[in-house]
């Protein structure tokens, strides 16, 4: 029997354009392996293995991908990994966090943002982004109402480098506030979490995109014996019409197209 793909279930990105399979590939391990958060340690696979790990990505009907500045060298990696591919893909990147020397730091200045964009766009090797999120740091609305990071995210939509701007935030209120005028929100929402519910329900009423991340709640989903957690978190994330996609970050091929199948799975019953 064939694998099941995602070519048949793809989603609109909020109003901006694209669709997007209902998941997408978080690219964190193809560039850092210092402070993340994950259950087992890994190792960062060579270009073979990410070459082949995107391939079939893409066989399996993905066509969205994740990546930011404070994934180590994920994007300057995945510029000649995706050469020749732009239309085949997707593309989410941030702004915000930086990540050097096992630390993170935060600037959300104009400056920095349309210096963090337009290296982003050297590094990916493309001339435009598909969307491009805010990496907060938790002061959600700090930066939404004090910094220039929104405005400067606008200036870069109206020209044509970013195709929409949102907001990977940490609570209801930045995620509320960050879809007032962005275009996308970024929220945790699995089995353990699901305090920003009402984010995903405002997104849905005013035709704005919503991702998830930690759908799987970072490989920590626990439930009764016999029940397949991944199974039981797709099912809970795609009862929702307003998620677009959940970013999963695996690097094991194995484990994208279980996913992949579940995924299928879930959405043919629904």
């Amino acid at each position: 029997m064939s694998q099941p793909t995602l070519h048949d279930f793809y989603r609109p990105l909020g109003n901006l354009g694209p669709k997007v399979s209902p998941l997408g590939l978080g690219t964190v391990k193809l560039g850092r392996d210092q402070g993340v958060k994950y259950p087992n340690g890994f190792r960062i696979p060579d270009d073979d293995e990410a070459r082949m790990l995107l391939k079939l990505a893409r066989d399996l009907g993905i066509n969205l991908i994740d990546t930011a500045p404070a994934y180590g060298r994920s994007e300057e990696r995945l510029g000649p990994l995706l050469r020749g591919q732009r239309g085949d893909w997707v593309i989410v990147s941030k702004v915000g966090e930086e990540f050097s020397d096992g630390q993170s730091r935060h600037d959300f200045s104009a400056a920095h943002t349309r210096l963090s964009v337009e290296r982003s766009l050297k590094r990916l090797e493309t001339d435009y982004i598909d969307l491009v999120l805010v990496h907060s740091d938790g002061n959600d609305l700090a930066i939404l109402n004090d910094s220039e990071v929104y405005p400067t995210l606008a200036a870069l939509k109206r020209e044509g480098k970013i195709g929409g701007f949102g907001f990977s935030g940490k609570t209801v209120e930045g995620g509320l506030k960050a879809l007032e005028q962005g275009d996308c929100a970024m929220v945790t929402y699995n089995l353990n979490e699901r305090s920003e519910t009402a984010v995903i329900d405002y997104a849905t009423e005013h035709g704005k995109a919503i991702l998830v991340k930690k759908a799987l709640a970072s490989g920590h989903a626990c439930l009764s014996p016999g029940v397949d957690p991944v199974q039981a978190s797709f099912e809970l994330l795609f009862e929702h019409p307003g998620i677009a996609s959940a970013i999963v970050g695996t690097i094991n091929p194995l484990h994208l197209a279980h996913n992949v199948a579940t995924v299928a799975k879930v959405l043919r019953k629904n």
